[in-house]
């Protein structure tokens, strides 16, 4: 699969999928307190479904994709720049009022250099959000299993080791990497964020694993 064809995937398998607008994007909004007037980076912005909510709750926003089908549906929506995270060299320095990332981290092998160039294009005081696969989730290995009284318990596989899965989608793989939250958590503070929320939550249509985090959405803000 070309990266063509990855970006007419997204979009017959992907746009309409109802998991992000009644589990993702509320996750987002309910840690992000985005402003109106505020001019906000969508740090991988498929097809712009996210910068849409920003603009019709008043906000600015401009995008960063690396798949140029799904960039031109969200230059529909505003600015978006073709282009590879973590690498914002393009942009200056204190541009933003915030940034907000779904979806997107699992899947940069730099997450500390993600963390580094976030800091350095937003404003002190600025924000970051974002939501990811928790890494319960993501742990190379990890897998649910049932014990003789029917209960679902978690494997946690590898989790204390970063690492990744290649995950199939279509007739391609995409790689999912795997960090525990210490060293994920340690990396946004050492670029100076500072963690002020974090939710977690289970799978949203599996009722048998409610007891196992599948998501999780985070806000820092950047320390002065």
């Amino acid at each position: 699969m070309t990266w063509s064809d990855m970006g007419e995937w997204w979009l017959t398998e992907l746009e309409d999928d109802p998991a992000y607008e009644e589990v993702v994007t509320p996750m987002l909004l309910d840690v992000w307190q985005a402003r109106p007037g505020a001019l906000y980076l969508d740090l991988g912005s498929g097809e712009g479904r996210v910068m849409r909510t920003v603009l019709g709750g008043g906000g600015r926003v401009h995008g960063i994709e690396m798949n140029q089908i799904l960039a031109s549906r969200s230059a529909e929506a505003g600015p978006t720049i073709l282009a590879r995270l973590p690498d914002l060299a393009y942009l200056r320095s204190d541009a933003y009022d915030g940034a907000y990332c779904v979806l997107v981290l699992e899947h940069i092998p730099d997450y500390g250099g993600f963390f580094d160039e976030v800091a350095r294009v937003v404003k002190p005081r600025g924000t970051l959000s974002l939501v990811m696969n928790h890494p319960v989730w993501t742990s190379p290995g990890s897998t649910p299993i049932t014990d003789s009284d029917g209960e679902v318990l978690w494997r946690p596989g590898g989790y204390f080791s970063e690492g990744f899965t290649d995950e199939s989608v279509g007739t391609a793989t995409v790689r999912f990497h795997h960090r525990p939250l210490g060293p994920l958590l340690t990396a946004a503070a050492d670029a100076g964020w500072s963690l002020e929320r974090m939710v977690e939550t289970p799978h949203h249509e599996l009722d048998d694993q409610g007891g196992i985090s599948r998501l999780m959405a985070i806000r820092w803000s950047l320390l002065p």
